[in-house]
């Protein structure tokens, strides 16, 4: 196997493709990225066998801004037969796998591969008995550190090979199934329920959006963001001159100002979260999320990056390297990571969190 499959969003996988080719690069891991518009997936073929695996071990999926997930497998399985897809499939992991702990069958994130969907409900149970029965798969869910995906483009037509459980999406096609609370002002709530999903353990959402903490959320109406600091029961101050949804300030959790998010500055010196979804230059909001984490006004920030029409990897890049570099050149300690979740669009999300300050007096942890 020599194929490394990224599942993305539909319409970026050139971005997918070029950053894959980068980061492989960067591992002296050499190969040829496959692409096809708006299939969502990108096939980057390694010319070493050894080195797909070891790529796909290696490189940390969280790293990777436009893939939701990532696998090996091998060729393309082309025209299964209606009377028998498994042997073929079963052929494909045999040597492959042993004792896999899970069986993913999938297709790509595309209007025309949600007609799969279905089959793919229905073939995972024989598929799955039949993997068990050859002991590619273990006879129960297990902790095993391989997992099996079965990735369908086509009719009839499937990409067969396995993640590293420690270091996949844990999540069916790489994407949170979140529902829309009917209660939140705008469907942009998603957006920050999801980032909290990607980039916050699951065990960490006590220490990190707990309750009684205070939050800034900048270019705020109608509230979506505001909406899920909020229901952790937090403290907000929302920044925004548009108006704010009546049920969230009759919370008595919410202060509404009525200013500029560039120009607002913390009324208090207690702020753990910074969160903005404002459309602006993503040159600005770097900046602006750059200026918060390095005065110690914030501990995290979750802000996203409208993308532009073309060279969105290139825009995207040159603004986290801004970010960086502004966090070394003030002696900042801090973790940031980028990706363009389910329910982003032309745009990517992106999470900093600060591990300690440069500003005298503050203590933060460590």
């Amino acid at each position: 196997m020599n194929n490394v499959i990224l599942y993305c969003r539909p319409g970026f996988e050139k971005e997918c493709a070029a950053e894959i080719t980068e980061k492989a690069a960067a591992r002296e891991i050499f190969g040829f990225a496959r692409v096809k518009d708006n299939s969502g997936y990108v096939v980057f073929v390694c010319y070493q066998h050894e080195e797909a695996d070891r790529l796909v071990r290696t490189l940390p999926l969280r790293s990777l801004i436009f893939a939701r997930q990532m696998m090996l497998a091998g060729e393309l399985l082309r025209g299964l037969p209606a009377e028998d897809r498994i042997t073929p499939i079963a052929g494909m992991l045999t040597g492959a796998v042993a004792g896999a702990g899970e069986l993913r069958v999938e297709v790509p994130d595309t209007n025309e591969s949600k007609e799969l969907m279905k089959f793919c409900r229905k073939f995972t149970v024989p598929l799955r008995a039949a993997l068990r029965a050859q002991r590619i798969l273990k006879g129960q869910e297990h902790s095993s550190p391989q997992v099996i995906h079965v990735l369908f483009i086509a009719p009839g037509c499937c990409y067969a090979g396995y993640s590293y459980r420690d270091n996949h999406s844990p999540f069916y096609m790489g994407i949170p199934r979140l529902r829309f609370p009917p209660d939140a002002p705008s469907r942009s709530t998603l957006k920050l329920k999801e980032a909290f999903h990607v980039f916050i353990p699951a065990d960490e959402w006590d220490e990190r959006l707990g309750s009684g903490m205070y939050a800034v959320d900048l270019g705020a109406c109608p509230g979506g963001w505001t909406y899920q600091l909020v229901k952790r029961s937090m403290m907000v101050h929302a920044v925004d001159n548009g108006t704010m949804d009546e049920a969230l300030m009759a919370t008595g959790q919410v202060i509404h100002h009525l200013a500029d998010g560039f120009r607002f500055e913390p009324p208090r010196n207690n702020v753990y979260w910074l969160v903005c979804d404002m459309v602006e230059k993503p040159s600005l909001v770097a900046q602006l999320a750059a200026n918060w984490l390095v005065n110690g006004w914030c501990r995290e920030a979750i802000f996203n990056l409208k993308l532009p029409m073309k060279k969105r990897y290139e825009e995207v890049s040159q603004n986290l390297r801004l970010l960086g570099d502004q966090l070394q050149a003030n002696g900042i300690h801090a973790e940031v990571h980028a990706k363009q979740l389910y329910h982003d669009r032309e745009e990517v999300t992106v999470h900093a969190r600060r591990f300690w300050s440069a500003v005298p007096g503050r203590r933060d942890e460590r």
